[in-house]
């Protein structure tokens, strides 16, 4: 990495898919130090590639960390931008550090709402106005965000969300490891939560056991913990219920915790089908859907944003959205069909061989680099002409 440069975002060993993400760019792009936004309520260990640390909801942090990133010779600063992850309403915090930053700023967004609040768009256009560059993870967020929220194209680059670099296995070759031996595997995770659309995919299963006896439903992954520290595990129990009065409850197995990549890995590498029944058809991201792609798996998903351009060129089954039937009935059709599902799943494979984190770190260090470093030629094109004529 040759442009010192500091990533700001949630931090493991906070458990959510942005803190991943920041470890992981963190790591293919050697990144020179980290700040982790700190949420209130949670511990304050930080592993040492952590430099500073935000208190999320602490004024004061936001300048003072925006000084001392100046002052230690960093170049360049990326931030991670989801609105719950910063301080005050919808995130606005954000905007206080990067207007105290004297640095160049490349802002990674990982939610673009098609329908935000008020708020939420002035924060968002404010952002995108401060920042020196704006990346979006597919072609569907930068159209979103040049058309709802009034951002020049020419300041949004399309980066995608990278993935681990996993070899396509026997999905049978695994399973064992798992406990699955015999079974035909559907799988999702992520953080538990309202959201996520698990509650239809349980609903879906009477119909898929029906006609695939063996089916088994793996739900892997800890419980979110803000949802954790507001309700404990009602949510979770709530879907072990549902999946009791389905009459399935031994076709659907929980896998409660937050799992590291190598697990992970193992899980999807297990699967013979991956499904995201999200029901919010804005959703401009995922990082699930990604790892699954990258990955190679055969996908079923409803029609979010990200889903419609991951999925497109038969690499995945859409349905629509709160429609059971048509979710087991997919599911169902690649289970029963193996070469089919198998032909999916290596058009999602060498497709996602662009999502990897070696290529998504090599493009992000090319931006850094522009961005910190314009060549001479750009910087004399992009001076006002009052300044070339003096």
């Amino acid at each position: 990495m040759t442009v010192r440069t500091a990533i700001v975002g949630t931090y493991p060993p906070r458990h959510c898919g942005i803190a991943s993400f920041t470890h992981d760019l963190a790591r293919a792009t050697g990144s020179a130090c980290i700040v982790a936004l700190h949420p209130p309520g949670t511990p304050a260990l930080y592993p040492l590639e952590v430099s500073h640390r935000i208190r999320r909801d602490v004024a004061r942090d936001y300048r003072r960390t925006a000084d001392a990133l100046a002052a230690e010779g960093i170049e360049l600063v990326s931030v991670q931008h989801e609105y719950g992850i910063w301080g005050g309403e919808d995130g606005a915090r954000v905007l206080d550090f990067v207007r105290a930053l004297r640095l160049p700023v490349v802002a990674t967004l990982h939610t673009v709402r098609r329908t935000p609040t008020v708020s939420q768009r002035r924060i968002l256009v404010e952002l995108c106005a401060a920042v020196d560059v704006v990346v979006v993870m597919s072609q569907a967020a930068g159209d979103l965000l040049a058309r709802v929220y009034g951002v020049s194209p020419a300041r949004i680059t399309v980066i995608p969300h990278g993935v681990p670099d996993l070899p396509r296995v026997d999905a049978e070759t695994v399973k064992p490891i798992l406990g699955l031996r015999g079974r035909a595997v559907i799988l999702s995770f992520g953080l538990i939560g309202p959201g996520k659309g698990y509650e239809l995919a349980i609903a879906a299963l009477p119909d898929v056991v029906a006609a695939i006896p063996s089916a088994c439903y793996v739900i892997l992954g800890a419980t979110h913990p803000d949802l954790l520290r507001r309700e404990g595990e009602a949510y979770r129990e709530g879907l072990v219920a549902r999946a009791a009065s389905f009459g399935v409850a031994d076709h659907v197995r929980f896998v409660d915790r937050f799992v590291g990549p190598a697990e992970l890995g193992r899980w999807l590498q297990a699967a013979d089908v991956f499904v995201t029944p999200y029901p919010d058809l804005e959703q401009i991201v995922s990082g699930t859907l990604s790892y699954a792609i990258g990955a190679g798996k055969a996908v079923v998903s409803t029609p979010y944003e990200y889903a419609v351009e991951l999925l497109a060129d038969e690499r995945g089954i859409l349905v629509p959205p709160a429609s059971a039937s048509a979710l087991a009935a997919a599911c169902v059709d690649l289970l029963a069909h193996p070469v089919r599902r198998e032909a999916m799943g290596a058009r999602a494979h060498r497709f996602g061989r662009r999502m990897v984190w070696s290529e998504v770190g090599a493009a992000y260090r090319a931006l850094f680099e522009r961005v910190a470093r314009p060549h001479p030629q750009a910087q004399m094109r992009a001076l006002p002409a009052a300044v070339l004529d003096a």
